[in-house]
């Protein structure tokens, strides 16, 4: 998948903080608000995708910014979704083209860059960080979404939080951050760089996290360790759960969407 496990690293779930931080732990939360220098964090997990859209559906969310995704197509029961966009109170989309089903539903569209012509990283689900480097220059009004977020949080009253001036400054941010989460157990530390310069960032090699003064990439789970308390795995059995709706006489047939290597949802 394009960047889930690079996602996950900077919290880009509902569940989690950055540098897979816990959300629900006072310490860790402590610990963000000091680095960030901000307000106070929610102490419980937030709505997840589906429970997210029922809630624009009954009112509860009545605002929603959606980047780079079409919801309205590929979320489940996308007949409901479509229907809780579109009677949301105010709809931003960041996309590269007007012309997803999403996108004819919002209020607000921000051009945003594509994958070819924008700068930043990705993570590979062996944790292996990769640069990406713009082939094109950025067409008409288009921005990279790291720059449209900026510049909303700047209008929106923190100027100085969001002062950043080229993906490398955000970088280093992060990598900083993860330092912390390493000094609290986890396992995601890419401290090494926290002060890699700008030149060093555009020519930044593929590299597979830990990388600190003390650890450098490696197998995780050769030791036979995990990560929890006691060291040890934790089995977790599972019971098979069948379709609510079974196939008949009726409807002979099951549909999958499905994916294939060279499209993911839509």
């Amino acid at each position: 998948q394009p960047n889930a496990m690079g996602g996950r690293e900077v919290g880009g779930l509902a569940n989690m903080l950055a540098c897979h931080l816990d959300l629900e732990n006072a310490e860790h939360r402590a610990a963000v608000r000091e680095f960030w220098q901000c307000g106070p964090l929610p102490d419980a997990p937030g709505l997840k995708a589906v429970d997210m859209f029922n809630a624009v559906g009954d009112g509860r969310i009545k605002a929603l910014w959606i980047i780079h995704t079409n919801p309205a197509v590929s979320m489940p029961e996308a007949n409901k979704v479509r229907k809780a966009i579109d009677a949301c109170d105010f709809v931003v989309v960041s996309d590269i083209t007007a012309q997803t089903d999403t996108a004819r539903l919002s209020d607000v569209l921000l051009p945003a860059t594509a994958w070819s012509e924008k700068g930043g990283t990705v993570t590979n689900s062996d944790r292996t960080i990769s640069r990406q480097r713009a082939v094109f220059a950025a067409p008409g009004q288009s921005k990279d979404d790291w720059l449209i977020l900026a510049e909303v949080g700047r209008r929106m009253g923190w100027p100085d939080a969001f002062d950043y001036e080229n993906p490398a400054e955000i970088f280093r941010e992060h990598a900083t951050l993860s330092g912390i989460a390493a000094n609290f157990g986890k396992d995601f530390d890419i401290s090494g760089l926290s002060d890699i310069s700008n030149p060093d960032y555009d020519l930044l090699a593929p590299t597979r996290w830990p990388i600190s003064q003390t650890r450098k990439g490696g197998r995780f789970f050769a030791d036979g360790a995990y990560f929890h308390a006691d060291g040890k795995a934790k089995m977790l059995p599972v019971l098979a759960r069948s379709p609510v709706e079974e196939i008949g006489n009726e409807y002979p047939f099951r549909l999958n969407t499905g994916r294939i290597r060279d499209q993911w949802h839509t």
